[in-house]
């Protein structure tokens, strides 16, 4: 294992540009912590988190990072586990050594006036002195277009959009004025149309979170409107973080997952159009529009379960975030690997389950 620099609880923070916070699973793979892979798990793209003292300056609802500037350190959990800081120049030189199965870097901006200039300079170094693929998941709040054109310079390859909610009620309800956030609904898909523009079709992507209040039928609806778009959905299941104003509020139904897990999946694959998706009158999904041979071999082939997030040189999913939506166990909600048999027989089942 590296010894790492890694800032403790009894010591000042250490920001951004010099130092990054790294997931859990990105620090065990660069050696920088201990630890074990649930089913031998491999992580594809190392998550950087931008951090100042001051911490995010928004307050989104859901998210463990709106609860820091009220919390001691260890209480700081971000996407279920503990995102610890090391100095950026040796997380480089550890991803320029990283295993061969890392392909990708991804580097997160938050909701700080810092965070324009330093995730260029991030940005820059990384691709630079690590010849990886760089994604940003960027803050729109703060971004224009100028700002884009100058991420393409500094050599980031591909854009994420976290819109997360799946309708203007709930985007103001969770992350706009009622939370006592920064974040507009329009903004938000505005700058994820303009990064479209400004990183080409199919480079940009958005974030959105099943289990925050909306229905199946508003969920594909929004994924349906990120592809007319040009980009693609990384879906997530809701996870209650500690810390945050949900802490309290309960992941959705497996069932209610696995069929949207199977709409993004043929929706950002162009096998079907929203039009084609049936629903109840609960808006929950009854027909995916196609052939049942043709659809139960999508399901069989376990593909639509797996992670979705920016691929590698292979075209595959690198962002594969192991275990950012659950505990690892029997109970995975996206696969960072294909499913077996047992795990395909759970979601068979899961997948007629349309209980509350």
């Amino acid at each position: 294992m590296k010894s790492a620099s890694a800032t403790t609880d009894s010591a000042p923070l250490g920001e951004s540009p010099d130092f990054v916070r790294l997931s859990l699973a990105a620090a065990m793979t660069l050696g920088f912590v201990p630890g074990w892979f649930y089913r031998n798990a491999r992580l594809g793209c190392i998550n950087l988190l931008l951090t100042y003292a001051g911490g995010c300056k928004a307050n989104c609802a859901f998210c463990g990072l709106a609860g820091e500037k009220f919390s001691a350190p260890a209480r700081r959990n971000f996407i279920r586990v503990p995102w610890k800081i090391f100095p950026t120049s040796e997380v480089i030189d550890a991803i320029r050594n990283s295993p061969p199965h890392v392909s990708r870097v991804c580097i997160s901006m938050i909701t700080h006036t810092r965070c324009k200039d330093d995730v260029l300079t991030v940005c820059s170094q990384v691709v630079k002195e690590t010849g990886k693929a760089v994604s940003l998941l960027i803050s729109p709040s703060l971004v224009n277009g100028d700002d884009l054109q100058a991420m393409k310079q500094a050599g980031a390859e591909r854009i994420g959009v976290a819109i997360d909610a799946a309708t203007p009620e709930i985007f103001s309800r969770l992350r706009g004025k009622p939370a006592h956030g920064p974040h507009k609904w329009e903004k938000y898909w505005d700058v994820y149309e303009q990064s479209l523009k400004v990183f080409g079709e199919g480079m940009a992507g958005v974030h959105l979170i099943c289990g925050l209040g909306e229905t199946e039928k508003q969920l594909a609806e929004a994924i349906s409107r990120a592809r007319v778009m040009g980009g693609s959905t990384h879906l997530f299941s809701f996870f209650p973080e500690r810390g945050s104003a949900m802490e309290n509020h309960p992941s959705p139904p497996a069932g209610a997952y696995r069929r949207i897990q199977l709409a993004r999946w043929l929706i950002d694959n162009d096998l079907i159009t929203l039009d084609r998706i049936k629903f109840d009158a609960a808006e929950r999904i009854t027909s995916f529009g196609l052939p049942e041979t043709e659809l139960h071999g999508i399901i069989n082939s376990g593909s639509p379960f797996e992670t979705s997030g920016c691929p590698g040189p292979d075209g595959k999913v690198a962002c594969n975030r192991p275990y950012g939506n659950e505990k690892p166990g029997p109970n995975l909600r996206n696969f960072p690997f294909p499913p077996d048999l047992d795990d395909m027989r759970k979601i068979t089942e899961q997948l007629k389950d349309c209980g509350a």
